[in-house]
């Protein structure tokens, strides 16, 4: 058996069967990465096997170490409450670390460029392309002042300007939807509108923002099983298990 904790991606699940295709692909994508780390998909809601289930599995089986990592951008509500819920009632002999959940990270931003590339933008279109970074949505003020952040840095790598949207109705009043940032991109004189979904898998929040995206020229994917995604999963992981390999060798 491995002396490497074993990572445990904890997504939120959906009834779309498209987001645990998804996260399944990503996943795969991040074993064929480190075949050396023992990687396993837990969800939340909805969908099978659920957190609780793989926890339990994994302590039959004798393994003690576990990274629990949120295949989340942002630090809301899932990442700071349920998730932690879950592992405290981990059996008792895991000895469980939660990672960091993902964003905001460079990977992200070179994940989300790919996407708005893969979707037809060339390098020189650039300068004259306004683009939505269009998230789900939070009612956690630190998650939207994430996302405000990031449209600002993203902004100065180039862009003729970079607006963050929200698709969920439970953010707070004020803050623009999609189709807002669109209009109002178009009203800064932005040669071409592009949406570029700040989400990690396809479901109800990223078909609204799709919705949104209509008057836009183009529209990116979902980051999905995005390559970046992958090493910023793998960059999580490490930084959760130093910790342990501090602690052995001091």
């Amino acid at each position: 058996m491995s002396d490497r904790p074993v990572l445990l991606v904890i997504a939120h699940g959906s009834r779309d069967p498209r987001h645990a295709a998804t996260v399944h692909a990503l996943v795969r994508r991040v074993r064929a990465l480190r075949p050396d780390v023992r990687v396993e998909t837990g969800f939340l809601d909805f969908n099978v096997p659920s957190v609780q289930g793989v926890l339990e599995s994994l302590a039959v089986q004798g393994v003690r170490d576990v990274v629990a990592l949120p295949l989340l951008l942002t630090r809301a509500f899932h990442a700071k409450a349920d998730i932690p819920a879950v592992l405290a009632d981990a059996p008792p002999q895991l000895r469980i670390r939660q990672a960091d959940v993902l964003g905001p990270s460079p990977l992200l931003l070179a994940a989300l460029e790919r996407r708005l590339h893969e979707a037809g933008l060339t390098p020189a279109d650039k300068s004259s392309t306004g683009v939505v970074l269009a998230s789900a949505g939070s009612t956690d003020p630190e998650a939207i002042a994430v996302i405000a952040d990031i449209a600002r840095e993203w902004r100065h790598t180039g862009w003729c300007a970079v607006r963050p949207a929200f698709a969920s109705a439970g953010s707070p009043a004020g803050f623009p939807r999609t189709e807002d940032a669109v209009r109002a991109l178009r009203a800064l004189g932005c040669a071409r509108v592009a949406v570029a979904p700040y989400v990690l898998a396809p479901g109800f929040l990223p078909d609204r923002i799709a919705r949104g995206a209509a008057q836009a020229d183009v529209l990116a994917d979902v980051l999905g099983a995005a390559p970046e995604v992958a090493r910023v999963v793998l960059e999580r992981y490490e930084a959760a298990r130093r910790p342990a390999l501090a602690a052995v060798s001091a």
